[in-house]
């Protein structure tokens, strides 16, 4: 098997991922279904020599730390195909990966449906705003549209953190900065500070991970840059919640302030799969006015969504309303609808 040959025919497939597991036949992820290339299962000798084959791919990438810890992040492309993000890891004593194919091509926002709201986002120059959603909703395809928004209409230094890179972006009207994590530099934490020091005017963060990281980001949000980045929280109430239960109790009130007057806006995303076999996203957007932000101060969270809900704006929009539109539109089914819904009982009254 040659491991360049099944990525490039899995790319030029449209497959979203890419399995490298024992036991299985090689395979892939198209609209959310996996597939097979064959009915002939890998052994560990197949997925050993695979895995070996990609860190050759990866510019001879040393295997050292992935041997030593059983987990292993890197990107690479090839050339004339696209980028893939990978993730090695060790499983019953074998070697697996599963691979991310990235266009080299930066994503269409019209195309993808993701709506104007989202990315008039990139209008924002100072504070915090969230894209968040569970692993692979598209996050980081959503965050890399609104940098690139940022690139063609304004004259800044944009820095992006990331673990991997996945989107690369060329220099347009901005200066675009891209560091990778334990390639160019430690630690988000470390990259994080050095950043404020390398005249920033948006700052990309990969992932706010730990305690450290989200204190370190709202600090750089609140000195008057703008920082995007993601969580894996769905909804803007739970976003909130889970920043504020980050910190210690005796922390929480203050931090709770903090967060009131940094916050620009919480976009919740989800893929979800429609009658026709493809899958389409489905979008909650919070931007923060001083209603959501006296909530947030007085520890009234579990209101935001009833405000969300209630609210008819194309800037403030329920992620049931926005699945209800597409099962309007006959793009996904009334089953589905209710199956991704964070209020199903509502929103069935609403079908």
């Amino acid at each position: 098997m040659d491991i360049k040959a099944l990525l490039t025919d899995a790319a030029n497939m449209g497959a979203s991922d890419v399995f490298i597991v024992a036991g299985l036949p090689f395979s892939y992820k198209v609209n959310g279904k996996i597939n097979s290339i064959n009915d002939i299962r890998l052994m560990p000798a197949d997925t050993q020599a695979l895995v070996e084959e990609i860190y050759e791919l990866a510019d001879h990438r040393d295997m050292t730390t992935f041997s030593e810890t059983g987990d292993d992040d890197f990107s690479f492309s090839i050339k004339g195909v696209s980028r893939f993000r990978v993730s090695t890891y060790k499983q019953r004593g074998s070697l697996a990966a599963v691979v991310r194919i990235i266009t080299f091509q930066l994503p269409d926002p019209a195309k993808l449906g993701i709506p104007d709201a989202v990315i008039r986002l990139s209008a924002q120059t100072k504070g915090l705003v969230l894209v968040t959603g569970p692993a692979g909703s598209g996050k980081s395809t959503t965050l890399a549209c609104i940098i690139d928004e940022i690139n063609r209409s304004r004259e800044n230094h944009i820095i992006t953190l990331e673990d991997p890179l996945e989107y690369l972006h060329s220099h347009k009207k901005s200066i675009v900065s891209q560091r990778e994590i334990l390639s160019d530099t430690q630690s988000y934490v470390k990259a994080l500070r050095a950043a404020l020091r390398q005249s920033p005017d948006v700052i990309l963060l990969g992932e706010m991970r730990d305690y450290e990281t989200i204190n370190v980001a709202m600090t750089a949000a609140e000195t008057g840059h703008l920082v995007i980045s993601t969580l894996h929280t769905i909804g803007a109430a739970n976003t909130i919640d889970r920043i504020i239960d980050v910190f210690p109790a005796n922390q929480q009130h203050q931090i709770a302030i903090q967060l009131s007057m940094v916050l620009q806006a919480v976009v919740s995303q989800q893929l979800v799969p429609c009658t026709d076999g493809t899958q389409a996203p489905a979008f909650e957007i919070m931007n923060v006015n001083t209603a959501i932000r006296n909530m947030i101060r007085d520890n009234k969270i579990h209101q935001i969504d009833g405000t969300i809900y209630s609210s008819a704006t194309a800037d403030m929009i329920s992620m049931d309303n926005s699945l209800l539109a597409l099962y309007k539109s006959g793009r996904i089914s009334q089953a589905t609808a209710l199956l991704y819904a964070t209020n199903p009982d509502m929103l069935k009254r609403k079908l």
